[in-house]
């Protein structure tokens, strides 16, 4: 009986083996720049709001372009389409470097290279995720979801400890450097994939019209539609990270801001590093909900904590729930959804879960300020759970939903 995270399928499935790999390595590089962008900006600046447009001109186009890299992965080679799209985030990290080594660095230049490398990034995770699927046994795909997870958790926890250690010590310029040096490693990877065919088009239809037609199929799959209503609902109640900085504050100051956002990593980390079990859960609608509603437990007891160890504590244990939610979502949508639709339904499984967080944010902010921010925080917890619940009885399928045991 296995208990760990299961590596096997590393070693059994070459081409996968690649692409994690690389995707692994370029994710660290990822963060970096995410931590070195902002950095920069404020560095130059000394503005806040610099910062937020910058996050704003990284999200409209992504709104636009993961969709349209949903339609091009179903449509198109899937490696060319990610060996493409990374060459271009090489030149973006390019772009920057050149920037950050000039005398005074040019603030538009930095919108401009991030919003660009924001944009491309729409383009490369639908590919990516349905490549995935193309070259992956459906047994396995519990496996695949246990690890994209462990990947996730140890590139965010690690990932802005790395950056801050290399702006620190050797600058921006060297900051971008290593970005581009990871980038360079999947595209190795990537070419030394092997056999990896073109998607079979269904049917010769316009890029809008593709586009719809992903829509229509993901509506009228309760299955599907209850892993994005219940994740949109845990994203945009239950996540109050946007009240950290002030909550901060009341658990000593700034210097605690750090622990309240690696918390939820962490205890993602610890639940993917243990997540052997997971592949022999049948219910996932049922694991999926009811790791949701501990998640909107968790954070309940989070914003009536009054002690900061108390408080990391029960972060740690939602973001462990909202790891364990993860993998049978992404188990799911590579099972029910068939490969032909992969690319357009992780665009619009991007849409969601870029736009949640900061609806989320939105909403947590102004029910802070209109009452409180331990109110915004225990609400978001509670109202999480209520949509759950509402959610799994409307969509029954959803909550019925089990494994073909055919197929594993």
């Amino acid at each position: 009986m296995r208990y760990f995270i299961n590596l096997s399928l590393l070693c059994r499935n070459r081409n996968f083996y690649l692409l994690y790999i690389g995707q692994f390595i370029s994710f660290f590089g990822t963060m970096i720049t995410s931590v070195a962008l902002p950095y920069q900006i404020y560095h130059e600046t000394h503005s806040t709001l610099w910062i937020g447009l910058l996050s704003l001109c990284e999200l409209l186009p992504l709104l636009i372009t993961a969709l349209l890299g949903g339609a091009l992965a179903d449509r198109h080679h899937r490696q060319c389409l990610l060996f493409i799209a990374e060459i271009l985030l090489v030149m973006g990290c390019i772009l920057l470097a050149y920037n950050a080594g000039l005398a005074t660095p040019h603030i538009w230049l930095i919108f401009v290279a991030g919003t660009l490398m924001s944009a491309i990034d729409g383009l490369h995770r639908p590919s990516r995720d349905s490549l995935i699927q193309q070259m992956v046994a459906k047994e396995d795909f519990s496996t695949v979801g246990a690890l994209s997870t462990f990947m996730y958790s140890v590139g965010m926890i690690a990932g802005p400890a790395i950056a801050g250690l290399i702006i620190t010590h050797f600058g921006l310029v060297t900051t971008f450097t290593v970005d581009i040096t990871t980038y360079l490693i999947s595209l190795i990877t990537l070419i030394m994939m092997k056999d990896i065919p073109k998607p079979k088009i269904m049917q010769n239809l316009s890029t809008l019209a593709s586009l719809k037609q992903g829509l229509q199929y993901a509506l009228s799959k309760q299955e599907l539609l209850g892993t994005y209503v219940v994740d949109f609902a845990a994203m945009v109640f239950g996540m109050p990270m946007a009240l950290f900085p002030a909550m901060a504050e009341s658990f000593g100051g700034v210097k605690t801001l750090g622990l309240l956002y690696a918390a939820p990593a962490i205890g993602a980390l610890i639940i993917s590093f243990c997540s052997g079990w997971t592949e022999r859960v049948k219910r996932q609608g049922v694991a999926i909900a009811i790791a949701a509603l501990f998640w909107g437990l968790a954070i309940v007891f989070f914003g009536l904590s009054k002690n900061l160890w108390l408080a990391l504590f029960f972060l740690a244990i939602a973001g462990a729930f909202d790891a364990v939610s993860g993998i049978f979502r992404q188990t799911m949508w590579n099972t029910v959804i068939p490969n032909h639709y992969r690319g357009r339904l992780a665009g619009i499984e991007m849409i969601g879960y870029l736009s949640g967080p900061k609806l989320g944010d939105t909403e947590a902010g102004l029910i802070a300020t209109a009452f409180s921010v331990t109110t915004s925080v225990v609400s978001g917890g509670l109202f999480c759970i209520i949509g759950v619940a509402i959610c799994c009885y409307y969509l029954p399928l959803f909550w019925k939903y089990k494994v073909d045991n055919s197929i594993l």
